[in-house]
């Protein structure tokens, strides 16, 4: 083992020579190297998305609920979210060949605001992404680094609700387990008097059935709306929010 982690500074230290970025993947949780080597912009150290594809009896959007509380508290998260193929819970099934999400597609588009990750990645394969375009759009939109944080609420392995500041604009993402939920969204941390559009991905009234299912709505709000949504199981919101 200390072999294993000489090598990971002795990288590190030929990239930043070389002045190239490293995403360490396949590795233990951030310790602090990044500090020393700031050429470092994420590692893994999660039992990301990939896993969907082999493990039949893992409990993945429970594991969603709880990384940010956990393992995220450690540092930059690379858990490669983006899955345009997804499936409710009793649909659910190990595939190599066409690998799908346990829960619904504003689930996996919440994941990008959720997730701290300055090098992100989209997960699925190109054609996946040129056939769900809307979605796709959206996830471009998302930056990978933040100005400023605001926990909204949560519970360990239970929901998960963050806003993300970058210059001007807010992202939101909210995520459940296999528990559908009613959640409310207060945008008081809006800048008051003004005025915001917002792009909003949330859960489609088919989600329970068909994970794929979502709405995409532009609603205008301010630092006083209050608004209720019902997460699926599995499911999320995902927000993107500017003045207008």
């Amino acid at each position: 083992m200390p072999k294993m982690v000489n090598s990971v500074y002795d990288i590190a230290q030929k990239a930043a020579d070389y002045k190239l970025l490293l995403d360490f993947h396949g590795m233990y949780k951030p310790t602090g190297i990044q500090r020393t080597f700031p050429n470092i912009l994420n590692f893994e150290g999660v039992k990301g998305l990939e896993n969907n594809k082999w493990t039949p009896n893992d409990d993945v959007p429970l594991y969603d609920c709880s990384i940010p509380f956990i393992r995220m508290m450690a540092g930059p998260m690379d858990y490669t979210p983006g899955a345009m193929r997804n499936a409710t819970k009793s649909e659910f099934k190990p595939s190599n060949s066409n690998p799908v999400s346990q829960g619904t597609r504003s689930h996996q588009l919440a994941l990008y605001t959720i997730f701290e990750a300055p090098l992100q990645m989209m997960a699925d394969s190109p054609t996946a992404y040129m056939k769900e375009q809307e979605s796709t759009d959206f996830i471009a939109k998302i930056p990978t680094t933040f100005d400023e944080t605001v926990a909204l609420d949560g519970e360990v392995g239970k929901f998960v609700s963050i806003a993300r500041k970058k210059s001007n604009t807010w992202y939101l993402g909210a995520i459940t387990n296999w528990d559908s939920r009613d959640i409310t969204i207060d945008f008081s941390f809006l800048e008051k008097e003004k005025k915001y559009e917002a792009e909003i991905f949330s859960d489609g009234l088919n989600a329970d059935k068909a994970a794929n299912d979502y709405k995409r709505e532009i609603v205008t709000v301010d630092s006083t709306t209050k608004l209720a949504y019902k997460l699926a199981s599995g499911g999320g919101l995902a927000m993107i929010i500017q003045t207008k």
